[in-house]
């Protein structure tokens, strides 16, 4: 029987973990635990002013007080009508209580009289392993509905209709999101890393 290694995901996410257990092959050798099931219990402030910033800095904090091999992503959603907002604030970006409703709304509001509604998806991912950091990224672009659809996902899947599809994220089932998701092109650059890391 393998021993399976236990890897931190710097979340409480549990939409984040399904995508990345989903992408994972049977034969993975680590198992993904979130931070409170490893016992961390504390939020973590994400006071970086970029999505690589915020990513880097959840990770450290993990590794720099617990000593854990772990690793953390940030999100944001680029529009360019609106000079690349909400960026690094889009889970904050219609205030500090990350209502993805508010969110979506004041996006929407912003774009009302933007014939631009082009926008992308990015994540990065920050893993610190053996004393070493590494970076992943994954991007997906598309385009900023006018009114939500869809009742799966999360965040901003609702307003958001990445290019090639007539659907939104929201009306996609997790498994067809993961397959073309920013998060899901990240994760699997990470899990492709771990398959084939020594960890000797």
């Amino acid at each position: 029987m393998v021993m399976l290694r236990n890897m931190i995901f710097a979340t409480d996410n549990s939409n984040k973990v399904n995508e990345i257990n989903g992408l994972m092959s049977e034969n993975f050798s680590f198992r993904i635990i979130t931070k409170t099931e490893a016992g961390i219990l504390e939020q973590i402030e994400e006071t970086g002013t970029t999505i690589l910033e915020n990513a880097k800095l959840k990770a450290n904090y993990i590794t720099e007080k617990y000593g854990f091999d772990c690793f953390s992503e940030d999100t944001g959603l680029i529009v360019d009508a609106i000079g690349g907002e909400p960026g690094v604030y889009s889970a904050r970006y219609a205030g500090r209580d990350n209502d993805s409703e508010k969110n979506i709304e004041l996006l929407l509001k912003r774009l009302e009289n933007k014939a631009d509604r082009s926008a992308k998806f990015l994540t990065i991912i920050a893993l610190n392993i053996k004393k070493n950091q590494f970076i992943f990224e994954g991007e997906v672009k598309g385009t900023i509905i006018k009114s939500k659809r869809g009742d799966k996902g999360f965040g901003y899947d609702p307003v958001f209709q990445p290019d090639g599809f007539d659907i939104t994220f929201a009306e996609m089932d997790t498994d067809s999101k993961s397959k073309i998701s920013h998060r899901g092109r990240a994760f699997n650059k990470l899990i492709e890393f771990l398959n084939t890391y020594n960890l000797d």
